[in-house]
């Protein structure tokens, strides 16, 4: 996907938190604003390094972690592109649900039992 945006990305030293956080962080911010749409082609490692000034293995290991946090995927020859918003984290909820449900069929807990304490937990953190 071509757009006239670019990725922004400003390594701050004196913050005291790694340069690769830096990076993982603002992509990953400007992805979930959608300054970054869905399918945007993101620089190279090497380019994005270059940029910046910082060593392509930063670059590398931001990028590893975006991948991994699902914000990102690598399509090979194709190119780094910002994955669709959610596919990866209803993925990775999916699991969590699934590990629960059998902990608490293993802890003897109805299921009536399981999904109150489901809603206590989504209650305290989202309100």
């Amino acid at each position: 996907m071509r757009d006239n945006r670019g990725v922004t990305v400003r390594i701050h030293i004196e913050d005291g938190t790694p340069p690769y956080e830096q990076v993982r962080a603002q992509i990953a911010e400007q992805a979930r604003s959608g300054e970054l749409p869905v399918g945007y082609r993101l620089p190279t490692v090497r380019g994005l390094a270059e940029t910046l000034g910082l060593a392509a293995n930063t670059v590398a290991k931001a990028y590893r972690a975006l991948e991994a946090d699902g914000v990102i995927e690598t399509r090979g020859r194709n190119g780094t592109v910002v994955a669709a918003a959610g596919s990866a984290a209803e993925r990775e909820v999916a699991a969590a649900a699934q590990v629960f449900a059998e902990r608490a069929r293993r802890l003897g807990v109805g299921e009536e039992v399981a999904v109150a304490a489901v809603r206590d937990a989504l209650r305290a953190v989202f309100e």
